[in-house]
């Protein structure tokens, strides 16, 4: 069985990944930084305690010099009014004022204190030999010998203290200035590695400029500056510019590949037509003139060759579109548009209601190219939608100075799955009882596209089924002889229906 993983080890894990979340120049400093802290760190640590160590070495080596000098003192036995009193040559609150901070008590041998300088000085005890620190003081003792007349007459304990504030506070000047030349170095570290990670990264930021305006203008032609340096950047220099002229060569090889094809299928989608034509008079009048058997296959092969013509029709308009070519525009009202287009699918739409309810949206077009547009998002609702389905068609203004085609419908609605590919071409729908050739609705985006608009598929009401948007932008609610054909595109509707 797994342990779960330890605590420290998810927070190092955690850690790393928000170091790796750094910009470069940022890790390359801050690493050069610790690097450096680390290092000064360790030159403080060995060099600060060397000189601390050093310190207080010299000032205990003063404090039992000075104890020992305090040995061969002058402390001699006088008689005042009869009653023998210690004397000491020199005076004893000098050779305390001679040392900084220094107290001086001579005890007797007894430990009963006989002498003290300066008077007011704090109490460490009876004497003892060995050094030790009491009240912030190094206390030291020594024996002295007391003469009278020259001749010995007794000993004596002299207790030597020094005060160890001034050592301290110069341990902790040493100690400061290390830490702040710490935090310097480590700060001017940080400081000159930021620089040079900028500097070293100055290539790499040029290459992203040069990147993201190829990206921008999806141009691979656009050449990649030279590095001087003989260095990794200059061999990544080197790889983009090779990757960039391979693309370009592929792009070029591409398009004019594309241009073939495109150029292809017009040519043989317009060499198409004529025979085509051909093909289905003869197969009219076959299918008028014979019976029986031999007129329903006349018939089937009429209905397959007018299949073949819309085919034809569509690869052709899709070709002039992918070739962009330019058609010969005029102001065309769509309602219009709309009206005749429900005329034209009236007969094979027995079974369906198609609702018109249109108003003036006048654009700037190609109206036979807008008629297909209408016919294909009606074919569509027909073909996808059970009998006695109600298909709803509308046009108008729209917000933004645009006009707005509908067609929706009360049927089963679009796949989700084919939804996002809906406007692509050959994408047909599982509910496809018409046998189309999937171009449709990609006709009605490249029509809608090329005419400076585009549609949309929208969720439906409340009653569900497909919504198709066409957006086009508006060219004007009046014809060019200034009048207002509105009553006129009534009388219209109301005759269809």
């Amino acid at each position: 069985m797994r342990s779960a993983p330890d605590p420290l080890r998810r927070r190092a894990g955690r850690l790393s990944a928000a170091f790796d979340g750094l910009p470069i120049r940022v890790r390359l400093a801050g690493v050069s930084a610790l690097l450096t802290f680390v290092i000064l760190c360790a030159f403080a640590l060995a060099i600060g305690g060397l000189t601390v160590h050093r310190i207080r070495q010299d000032f205990n080596r003063e404090v039992f010099e000075s104890a020992e000098q305090l040995r061969l003192l002058n402390i001699e036995r006088t008689l005042s009014h009869g009653t023998p009193r210690l004397r000491i040559v020199p005076e004893l609150n000098y050779l305390a004022a001679s040392s900084e901070h220094a107290v001086i008590r001579i005890f007797g041998l007894e430990g009963r204190p006989l002498l003290t300088a300066p008077r007011n000085a704090p109490w460490f005890g009876p004497p003892v030999e060995a050094a030790t620190t009491l009240h912030n003081y190094r206390v030291i003792a020594r024996r002295a010998y007391v003469r009278e007349d020259g001749v010995l007459v007794g000993r004596v304990y002299v207790q030597y203290a020094r005060s160890i504030g001034a050592t301290e506070a110069t341990v902790r000047r040493v100690e400061l200035f290390l830490l702040l030349g710490v935090l310097a170095g480590t700060g001017l570290a940080l400081l000159a590695g930021m620089m040079i990670a900028r500097r070293a990264m100055a290539p790499i930021t040029q290459l992203t400029g040069v990147a993201a305006e190829i990206a921008r203008t999806r141009d691979p032609s656009l050449a990649i500056p030279e590095q001087q340096a003989e260095d990794e950047v200059a061999e990544l220099a080197r790889t983009l510019e090779s990757m960039l002229r391979e693309l370009d060569a592929a792009r070029e090889e591409t398009e004019a590949t594309l241009r073939r094809q495109r150029q292809f299928v017009a040519d043989a989608s317009h060499e198409l037509r004529t025979p085509l034509t051909s093909v289905l008079a003869n197969l009219e009048l076959l299918a008028e003139s014979l019976h029986g058997e031999q007129g329903e296959a006349a018939s089937s092969a009429l209905r397959s060759s007018h299949r073949m013509r819309r085919l034809v029709a569509d690869l052709l308009l899709l070709a002039r579109r992918d070739a962009a070519q330019e058609v010969t525009r005029a102001p065309c009202d769509l309602a219009q548009v709309v009206v005749e287009a429900a005329g034209e699918l009236g007969p094979v739409s027995e079974r369906h209601e198609i609702v018109l309810d249109v108003h003036p949206a006048v654009v700037n077009g190609a109206r036979d190219e807008l008629h297909r547009l209408v016919i294909n998002l009606l074919e569509n609702a027909l073909r996808h939608t059970p009998p006695g389905t109600e298909i709803r068609v509308r046009t108008g203004a729209a917000p933004g100075g645009r006009v707005e085609l509908v067609v929706e419908d009360d049927g089963p609605g679009v796949d989700p799955a084919i939804a996002p590919t809906l406007f692509e071409r050959f994408v047909r729908g599982a509910g496809d009882r018409g046998g189309s050739f999937g171009l449709g609705l990609a006709i009605v985006h490249a029509i809608a596209v090329s005419h400076g608009g585009g549609v949309e598929l929208e969720p439906g009401g409340e009653r569900g089924g497909a919504r198709f948007v066409v957006r086009l932008p508006a060219r004007s609610d009046l014809d060019d002889d200034g009048k207002d054909h509105g009553p006129a595109l009534q009388a219209l509707v109301d005759q269809r229906s």
